[in-house]
């Protein structure tokens, strides 16, 4: 790794130095001190992204998953062994019991947050909640089975499943809980920050964050970097609260956090107006005073949960369900559409010299770079990876062929894989190039409210594209509508929503014969 790798050192988390000083040696305080002045490189091989960190904390959806079909199997056993007749002959009074048993047993678990794996919550509280759900839908299924079949109700069978359901779910969590504690050492669940201000505030949280190793601090903004020092407690100051717009840290950003004296309510405003265009939360931090006070105030901002399962939808539920629409519809048409992405990418390579492929760097989710696939539709000593000539009619840099793929959109077919490996989502608003222009501007310059559209994955189609907007942005007009109609779809999006887009994506492509793409 070069010195230029190293430009962004962290404060806390798993890049950090681990080791602790032994309490009264001199020495070891210092060796302390030097240690909490170094850390570890900004490396953005080895660290997720904020992409990457919901994703791991949505795996908690796959826990529920399988504690569901682990109790549900356990409890088929238990009414074959129930039933007179086997699982295939059993009536509903002899199965009811358990069968309630068991949708008890993880509703209740559902309902009381044993999902949420908070890192303060003991495991051994965890698993003795557990096992108190686990007993309670077994006095609820002996219950029943006294109502319903009276002194023929066979308790030592319910017995037999309750203790075989609680040992299932008992080591089921212990693992859940191993995993996630993982998780959080490895740093995949260690929220990342950035400070925006240069003051002493400043300074204690972020020694007040190295000391908890639960936050990430990976560097400061400020305006004013005449008075500003190069670095604060370690951290470096890296530009102004402008910089945060276009940084290259800024993917990895789960909170921007304001160190400022909220009584400048002008400086306030100004901030959280420029800064509001990120698709990043933010937060004013009033100083604390007093180290409980920081602590309950750095607690807020490192605490982590796995999402909760119940009640309204949270985001974090709407983005899993997403994920889990995205994988299923993306594998199938990859595997039905493979003859025709075969003969496409062979056409393409006849039509003209050149790979059949085109990769080009675009912006994802929270201003991710990703690289995003697509057939070549241009002559390859004409590609523009930055998009700083639109495609125009009759466009002398379109081949043959890329004019029926461009007009049919069959040139994004290949974004299937984009999806599937999650840097997409079947719908979204569309990736832009980076650095891509409408005329002479740089199109994210032209909206002040164009970060938004980077507040979901991008899409392979989306609300823009059947409402018409789609392909080159020539206008300013045009960039402003294509942003408003992306934001409208990321307040309205759901799993319905999505589905309808789909289907009506190809009968809307097709009959549109004005549009250029």
């Amino acid at each position: 790794m070069t010195s230029a790798d190293t430009l962004l050192p962290t404060a806390g988390g798993a890049d950090s130095d681990r080791r602790r000083a032994r309490p009264g040696a001199a020495t070891a305080a210092v060796g302390a001190k030097a240690r909490r002045m170094r850390r570890g490189p900004f490396r953005p091989e080895v660290w997720l992204n904020t992409r990457q960190r919901a994703a791991a904390r949505q795996r908690v959806y796959y826990f529920r998953g399988l504690d569901i079909l682990a109790a549900g199997a356990v409890t088929l056993v238990a009414v074959d062994q129930v039933a007179e007749g086997g699982l295939a002959g059993a009536r509903l009074l002899e199965a009811a019991p358990i069968l309630a048993g068991g949708l008890i047993a993880l509703g209740l678990m559902r309902s009381l947050g044993l999902y949420k794996f908070d890192r303060d919550r003991d495991p051994i509280r965890h698993l003795a909640s557990v096992a108190a759900v686990v007993a309670a839908a077994g006095a609820a299924a002996c219950a029943l089975g006294l109502i319903l079949l009276g002194k023929d109700a066979p308790l030592a069978s319910y017995g037999r499943w309750t203790v075989a359901t609680l040992g299932l779910l008992t080591a089921l969590h212990s693992m859940w809980r191993l995993l996630v504690a993982r998780w959080r050492r490895r740093g995949d669940l260690t929220p990342n920050i950035a400070v925006v201000g240069a003051t002493r505030h400043a300074e204690r949280l972020i020694q007040e964050a190295l000391d908890r190793r639960d936050l990430n601090v990976l560097g400061v903004f400020d305006d004013r970097l005449a008075r500003t020092p190069e670095s604060i407690a370690g951290v470096p100051v890296l530009g102004e609260a402008a910089a945060l717009l276009n940084h290259r840290l800024t993917p990895y950003l789960d909170r921007i956090v304001l160190a400022i004296d909220p009584r400048a309510e002008a400086r306030v405003r100004d901030l959280t107006a420029r800064l509001g265009a990120l698709p990043i939360p933010l937060t004013l931090l009033v100083d604390p005073k007093g180290a409980d006070q920081r602590n309950a105030a750095l607690e807020k901002l490192a605490r982590t949960p796995m999402p909760m399962l119940g009640g309204v939808i949270d985001p974090e539920r709407r983005a899993f369900n997403k994920r889990l629409q995205d994988m299923a519809l993306s594998s199938v048409a990859l595997v039905l559409l493979a003859p025709l992405l075969l003969m496409i990418g062979l056409m393409v390579r006849l039509d003209s010299p050149g790979p059949a492929l085109f990769r080009q760097r675009r912006h994802g989710f929270n201003q991710e770079e990703i690289v995003v696939w697509k057939f070549r539709t241009m002559r390859h000593d004409a590609a523009d990876a930055s998009a700083s000539r639109q495609v125009t009619a009759d466009d002398d840099r379109v081949t043959r062929i890329g004019r029926i793929l461009r007009a049919t959109s069959l040139d994004e077919l290949p974004q299937l894989l984009n999806v599937l490996r999650g840097e997409m989502s079947l719908v979204g608003p569309r990736p832009h190039a980076i650095g891509m222009k409408t005329g002479a501007t740089e199109s994210a310059r032209l909206v002040a409210d164009y970060a938004h559209r980077h507040r979901i994955k991008p899409g392979m189609t989306g609300w823009a594209a059947i409402k018409g907007s789609r392909g080159p942005l020539h206008t300013a007009a045009d960039v402003r509508r294509r942003v408003q109609l992306d934001v409208d779809y990321i307040e309205r999006q759901s799993f319905w929503l999505d589905l309808w887009i789909i289907a009506v994506t190809i009968p809307v492509l097709l009959g549109d014969r004005m549009a250029i793409r």
